[in-house]
């Protein structure tokens, strides 16, 4: 799965094109081209590091927890930057490495973990009841229908009487 791509390869191209064969400032590109410097900035750095393929829109990527744990302890351990530390894993944006550092400050190894994504399936009660029954008889099934209806006939008695008992009594003065 692709992310979403504002720019096209062929216009990372074009800028690169600029800034090492014209040796024109990354500034003056981003006015040019109308793009951040800091985007124009890390474009740069990964054109440096890994030619045309750093350029190329990676895809969205689950990492494991010892993944994130990993890149975690050497941008610690070495000082490096995120952005650095993006290009030397192969890591999207460094916006998940800030997500990781705060994940793992606040709950430690669990934080990394990967949760499952989307709304939790709740089993109906009408599936439950199915379920739990299954061997029941058309008897047995009939039976217990009635009982359950016995039980709604009994309780709409008394609601209906305390009804009439509160009635009578804002009746009287």
């Amino acid at each position: 799965m692709y992310r979403k791509v504002k720019f096209s390869i062929e216009f990372k191209k074009e800028c690169m094109t600029l800034i090492f064969l014209k040796h024109r400032s990354v500034s003056r590109v981003s006015k040019e081209k109308g793009v951040s410097i800091r985007l124009l900035g890390r474009w740069k750095n990964l054109y440096e590091q890994k030619g045309i393929k750093g350029l190329i829109p990676k895809k969205t990527k689950i990492y494991s927890s010892l993944f994130k744990l990993k890149v975690l302890n050497v941008i610690t351990k070495y000082s490096i930057s995120l952005e650095q530390a993006c290009i030397d894993f192969d890591i999207g944006s460094s916006a998940s490495i800030v997500n990781w550092q705060r994940c793992y400050k606040s709950n430690g190894f669990v934080g990394l973990q990967n949760k499952p994504k989307g709304k939790a399936r709740v089993m109906k009660n009408k599936s439950l009841k199915k379920k739990l029954n299954p061997s029941l008889t058309r008897e047995e099934e009939l039976v217990q229908a009635n009982k359950s209806l016995k039980a709604e006939l009994d309780y709409l008695k008394k609601l209906q009487a305390l009804v009439q008992a509160r009635v009578s009594k804002e009746k009287r003065p």
